[in-house]
């Protein structure tokens, strides 16, 4: 009841397997420490889940693709370069993990995730990382994790909304920040 009707519509919709819903939309802010550009580079190693660019200005697309076989969502974000190939991140958020909600980055990476509503917005915090390795659950220490990560979804009105992924390390302070601005692609 705390969150704008068009955060909890979109929040809310379920699909058949196999559906897709597509968000387009631009890169409006991008900041990275130095250690954040290495982390960014060194998770590369694990398929890419962080974003790696720097510029603003360029399209991005995400979508939203319905997995029942997990009983989640697997989420593809693309994000153009001004020269080369975009960047592709590939992650799926699905109800497992010590929390019940946690988003599988791949090489048997996840992260719980917390949800809460804070000045109206959906907002999601890492809640500890995990590695999976077969049928065993190695939960990694603070020392071996990126620190703190938070996603905004905030409502902007008329149909547009704000997504905002920071990653704050508690020694190094903050080490990420990416915001983009996207709708949902007309079908």
């Amino acid at each position: 009841g705390r969150l704008p009707l068009a955060i909890w519509r979109r929040f809310s919709k379920r699909f058949a397997d196999g559906e897709t819903v597509v968000y387009v939309g631009e890169v409006d802010d991008v900041c990275f420490s130095q250690a954040g550009w290495w982390l960014a580079q060194l998770a590369r190693l694990i398929g890419g889940p962080l974003p790696t660019g720097t510029e603003t200005g360029v399209p991005m697309v995400v979508t939203v693709t319905e997995d029942a076989a997990s009983g989640g969502q697997i989420w593809t974000r693309i994000c153009a370069r001004t020269c080369g190939f975009p960047q592709v991140i590939h992650s799926a958020k699905r109800f497992a993990g010590p929390t019940g909600l946690e988003e599988y980055v791949g090489s048997g990476v996840s992260m719980a995730l917390r949800i809460s509503v804070e000045h109206e917005a959906l907002v999601f915090r890492s809640h500890g990382y995990a590695l999976q390795v077969g049928w065993l659950r190695l939960p990694l220490p603070p020392w071996l994790t990126p620190g703190d990560l938070t996603v905004t979804h905030s409502d902007l009105g008329g149909g547009a909304f704000r997504f905002t992924l920071e990653i704050v390390h508690p020694r190094l302070g903050r080490l990420i920040r990416q915001s983009a601005v996207f709708r949902e692609a007309a079908s």
